[in-house]
């Protein structure tokens, strides 16, 4: 099992993650590479709004990535997730997104 993959059981099951890092500079300046973030698990009463910060699975790969649009399509509610530099990585449903950044370490 891989490190995000866990991160996402985990969140699935409710527990809070303090300090979880990911390397790349796709979110930058936001997010620096392997900079903490907080993440609080996402349940059926968290608000999820664009520009927040997430941590998702898109097409089999995990991402602490924006939620750069909601659309309701088929009567569900789906989220475009992208980096900060505009490229999207695609369009998935609230079950894939298993934790919400509440917190940016220094």
């Amino acid at each position: 099992m891989s490190k995000a993959s866990f991160v996402a059981s985990l969140l699935q099951e409710g527990k809070f993650i303090e300090k979880y890092k990911e390397a790349g500079n796709s979110m930058l300046p936001i997010l620096k590479s392997n900079q903490p973030v907080s993440l609080e698990p996402v349940t059926d009463s968290t608000e999820l709004a664009v520009r927040d910060i997430v941590f998702c699975k898109v097409k089999g790969n995990y991402y602490t990535h924006l939620i750069a649009a909601i659309r309701t399509r088929n009567n569900q509610t789906e989220y475009q997730i992208a980096n900060n530099h505009g490229y999207v990585n695609g369009w998935v449903k609230r079950r894939s997104i298993y934790g919400k950044v509440v917190k940016i370490w220094l």
